[in-house]
Parts: structure tokens; C-alpha cells; sequence
């Protein structure tokens, strides 16, 4: 499992999550099962676990435990299977590490990554049909650039989608060497893989549809927990990190605050931490894949 996916702050947020040990739990990313293992560790015969992951390579790192249920499918659907697997009174927690696999990275054929020359696909769901190559070469350039503006905070974006379209009707893009090919011209000397960090998470979040997916796992994550019970969110990136942060303050992803008669806000959830949690140096020494992540916890009121 370890080299599949190191998990990140691993004993900081199973330490924030189980509280009852004969509880209910759900892991919305199972990924290499790290943090699923370690809950399962904390838990008695009684106790049970929910986990998730949408990527077929993640399934088939399974553990055999009684104790848990494991399902192939999207984490935006989490309310839709706890009432399914019977838990009506709701769950204790719900743990999510988000963001990209180690394995999704470093299998050259995903497409993930700009280190290797590979099909340009990034999907998570390898039975999706849209890949990043299918948004590359039929995106206008006006779709194109907002996806880079809006999901990758690149500089230059507007400039960035016109080459891409010049590019195309030369020959399609349809590998990641094409695409970095294509945009040469835009990328700073001395801060190429910076830069090209951000265009690969653009289309990685439009491919996968992750701002939406988060929007619903969190609607629903809120929804499945009993009072008292925990949400634990692990983000990388400020995009998703704003989502959690405006969803525990507010109970909506954009920070806008549903009000009752009284003025007072009628969010579900209060957070248990007001500043993230941030990994120590060792970790981040020994996990450099760690140095972006923030701990985020919640309770259901």
C-alpha cells in the first residue's frame, strides 16, 4: 500500500476522526487503503468502515477485513450509499484525503504528469468517456482559457488557449509531450515544472469534474453524519481548500450563508480546528508530496 500512496497525516487526522470505536466510518478516498487500515486499527470487532474511490487501480487494493465495505464509485454519491448499506441514523465520521494518488502520478500512462511522454488522459474513472486530450483538441478557446484561469491560476491563460488552438490545427495533441510542445513559448525560464503543475491541475480538475464532485461529497458527507459525528478533510490546493473552509463556515462551497428568520446562519457543520493543521517537517521530509496539505475538521451540530 505504502507504494501505492503514502498517506498523508495519517495518525493527525484517524486521531481526529474516531472518537467511537465501535462506530460507523467512511474513508471517501481509499486510494492505497493507508488511512482506511489505520481506522480499521482503532476500531472493535463492532466497528465498520465505508470506503470509496472511483479508480479501478484502487479497488484492487482491497483489505480483507470483514469490517469493511469497499465501493467502486464516486464520493459525491456517499449520502446515496450510507442510506443504501443501511446506516439511516447516520454515520461518525467521514475522512477525505484529496487530491491525486501517488500511483495516478507515477503511472506514466495515466497522463497525470508531465514527466512522462504519455497518452494525454487523466481520467480517475478509467470508463469515463471525456479525457484530457478530448477537452485539448475540441475546447473553444474561450472554454479552454477559463478552465486554465479558474483551475490552474495560470498566468496568461487567454494567451495560452490560443496556442493550443494554433497548435491543433497543425495535429491534434494527443500526448502530454505535444501539449508541453504546444505551449513552450509561455513557459518561464527556471520555473517550467511550476508552471506546468498548473496547466496539467486545470484540466485534472476539469477532466474529473472535482470542484463539483467536492461540492456534492460535502453536501452529502454533511448529510450521512449523526450529531457529533466528524468530517476530516485533507486538501492541496486552494481551490479545494476554500470549498472546505466557505462549506464548514457557511454549509455552502461559495461562502454565501443561508439565514433564518433570526439573522443566524444555519450551517450543519462547526469547525473543531479555526487554522488548519500542516504536517511536521519529518513528514514533509520524507513525504515531499505532503508540503501542500491541510488538515480541516469538522462536527455536526
Amino acid at each position: 500500500m505504502s507504494e501505492y500512496h503514502i498517506p498523508v497525516l495519517l495518525d493527525e487526522s484517524v486521531s481526529a476522526l474516531v472518537g467511537n470505536v465501535s462506530g460507523v466510518y467512511a474513508d471517501a478516498t481509499f486510494g492505497g487503503g493507508g488511512h482506511t487500515a489505520e481506522i480499521l486499527s482503532r476500531l472493535s470487532p463492532d466497528g465498520k468502515v465505508l470506503a470509496f474511490d472511483r479508480d479501478a487501480d484502487a479497488i484492487a487494493n482491497k483489505i480483507d477485513d470483514p469490517r469493511l465495505t469497499l465501493i467502486h464509485n464516486n464520493f459525491r454519491f456517499i449520502h446515496n450509499f450510507v442510506l443504501y448499506e443501511g446506516y439511516r441514523d447516520g454515520i461518525d465520521g467521514v475522512l477525505a484525503d484529496l487530491g491525486v494518488s501517488s500511483h495516478q502520478f507515477d503511472t506514466a500512462g495515466r497522463g497525470f504528469s508531465f514527466r512522462y511522454d504519455a497518452p494525454l488522459d487523466m481520467r480517475m474513472n478509467k470508463e469515463a468517456r471525456t479525457t484530457a486530450a478530448d477537452i485539448v483538441n475540441t475546447g473553444s478557446e474561450e472554454y479552454l482559457e477559463r478552465i486554465f484561469r479558474v483551475y490552474g491560476e495560470v498566468d496568461g491563460s487567454r494567451r495560452m488557449a490560443r496556442m493550443i488552438c494554433a497548435a491543433r490545427e497543425q495535429s491534434p495533441i494527443d500526448t502530454t509531450a505535444q501539449l508541453d510542445k504546444a505551449i513552450e513559448g509561455m513557459l518561464p525560464k527556471f520555473a517550467e515544472h511550476k508552471f506546468l503543475a498548473k496547466v496539467y491541475q486545470a484540466l485534472r480538475i476539469e477532466v474529473n469534474q472535482e470542484m463539483k464532485s467536492l461540492e456534492k461529497f460535502l453536501e452529502g458527507a454533511a448529510q450521512s453524519l449523526k450529531k457529533g459525528g466528524r468530517l476530516v478533510v485533507i486538501t492541496y490546493h486552494s481551490l479545494e481548500d476554500r470549498m472546505v473552509k466557505n462549506f464548514i463556515r457557511s454549509g455552502t462551497v461559495d461562502g454565501k450563508a443561508e439565514k433564518d428568520l433570526y439573522g443566524n446562519v444555519s450551517a450543519p457543520l462547526k469547525a473543531v480546528n479555526r487554522k488548519p493543521v500542516l504536517p511536521q517537517e519529518s513528514e514533509i521530509a520524507s513525504n515531499t508530496r505532503a508540503r501542500s496539505a491541510k488538515l480541516r475538521i469538522a462536527e455536526k451540530v
